[in-house]
């Protein structure tokens, strides 16, 4: 069935959430700080090993790196997009939006940081790509099943240091996701290995990003740097007219 991978992924994010909640309604505040530490801890080692994979290589015994220009470029003109469109600003609105809509209150002041951080975690990365490339075209949710289960332990550790906005990263997951799988054959000839691996190296630097922003209690905005996703692609095809981009 095309599309289960989402669905188990969307139902181990709910299911975990639940339990988290459940554990936050009885933990006592200290706990709760220490755990937010973990969390950005363990956040911050993702990154930094989904960075490290697509920036440095062995040639010939020795270590490298590559694609940091492409990294710096995608990043700076991310931001600039990112700024120019306030994207931070809008997910914060929407998710205090839904905050007051659904639970009534706005007493919870992690909630919107629960919702931003947990959607940018869950759908930012090689396997939500390659996943559900690999569940839209030939029908094998096994990489999103695996996905699943590790997004389903992080959202028991989100939410109970965040809260219920842990629930709302659902939405995007399953856009994105969902999207992504039922585009696939249309999109699969565009995404080469090297840049899918391009695109998650960048996703991990923002990863790396949410883990600073949890572990040292700052205010690096993610939000408005998720366009820098998109300049791996835009480089790629601009390198059809320009090859000195392809070296980048």
């Amino acid at each position: 069935m095309i599309g289960l991978g989402t669905i188990v992924n969307c139902a181990t994010i709910a299911a975990g959430t639940t339990l988290g909640v459940f554990l936050k309604g009885g933990l006592p505040r200290r706990f709760e700080t220490t755990i937010m530490q973990a969390l950005g801890l363990c956040t911050f080692f993702i990154g930094i090993g989904g960075a490290a994979s697509g920036l440095l290589t062995i040639e010939d015994g020795v270590l490298s790196t590559q694609h940091t220009m492409l990294l710096v470029l995608s990043l700076v003109l991310g931001a600039v997009v990112g700024e120019a469109l306030d994207i931070e600003t809008r997910l914060n609105d929407f998710g205090s939006w839904c905050q007051t809509r659904f639970s009534g209150s706005s007493e919870d002041g992690k909630f919107v940081q629960g919702f931003v951080a947990a959607s940018l975690l869950f759908c930012v990365g090689a396997m939500a790509i390659v996943g559900a490339l690999e569940d839209g075209l030939n029908g094998n949710p096994s990489i999103l099943i695996a996905k699943a289960v590790l997004d389903g332990v992080s959202s028991v550790i989100f939410a109970a240091s965040l809260g219920k906005g842990v629930y709302l990263s659902i939405l995007p997951l399953f856009i994105y996701q969902g999207g992504i799988t039922l585009l696939a054959r249309f999109i699969r000839p565009w995404l080469t290995d090297a840049l899918i691996s391009q695109i998650s190296c960048i996703g991990s630097v923002l990863i790396f990003a949410i883990g600073f922003n949890l572990m040292f209690d700052k205010k690096v905005k993610v939000g408005n740097l998720l366009p820098a996703v998109l300049f791996p692609i835009i480089f790629f095809f601009l390198a059809r007219f320009f090859p000195a981009l392809g070296t980048l």
